[in-house]
């Protein structure tokens, strides 16, 4: 089924053409869920909320740009709202944040796993974690940030300095455990 007679099968309400939708673009999409949910769970009622909203809204798709994309774009946008859009501007992290880091050997990140990065991620303040996923993975500009989520641009590159510290002292972390253990 291509992708066109799967969105033309929607629009009339096709069950098979639905579950092709779903079955075709969930898992990407619990991906992105991931990322901005605290748990397996969460990402999971983010994406069931998220393809409602897609089902919902398609006959807004204007064959503008590529259909994943659009997806992906109301996938974010919902995991956006599940969470409070002004906490992350309250946030404290509760150890102090070495300025005098040399940046990271290369070949500690090459050590990294995808799913070791991600995890790291995963662990960042909502509040940083949201805007470094936004601006580094999504691909979203400071001003974009700003406007989605109501805030200064100056708060968005804020929270990505201190999301950025605070992986590099992740990794930081990492890599001295590495060494101990070796």
């Amino acid at each position: 089924m291509t992708e066109k007679e799967i969105i033309e099968g929607c629009l009339r309400q096709k069950r098979e053409c639905q579950q092709e939708l779903f079955k075709r673009y969930a898992g990407k999409m619990l991906s992105v869920c991931m990322r901005y949910a605290r748990h397996h769970m969460e990402a999971e009622d983010v994406l069931q909320d998220a393809f409602i909203k897609i089902f919902d809204h398609l006959h807004q798709f204007q064959n503008k740009g590529s259909f994943e994309g659009w997806i992906r774009r109301v996938v974010v946008n919902t995991a956006l709202k599940t969470f409070d859009r002004k906490s992350f501007t309250h946030e404290q992290y509760g150890l102090e944040i070495r300025e005098d880091f040399s940046a990271a050997e290369p070949s500690v990140f090459s050590q990294l796993s995808e799913a070791e990065l991600l995890g790291l991620i995963a662990r960042l303040p909502e509040g940083y974690r949201i805007v470094f996923n936004l601006y580094a993975i999504e691909g979203y500009s400071h001003a974009e940030i700003a406007d989605t989520l109501g805030v200064q641009e100056s708060t968005s590159r804020s929270q990505l300095v201190k999301a950025r510290k605070m992986l590099q002292a992740m990794v930081m972390e990492l890599e001295h455990v590495q060494k101990v253990t070796v």
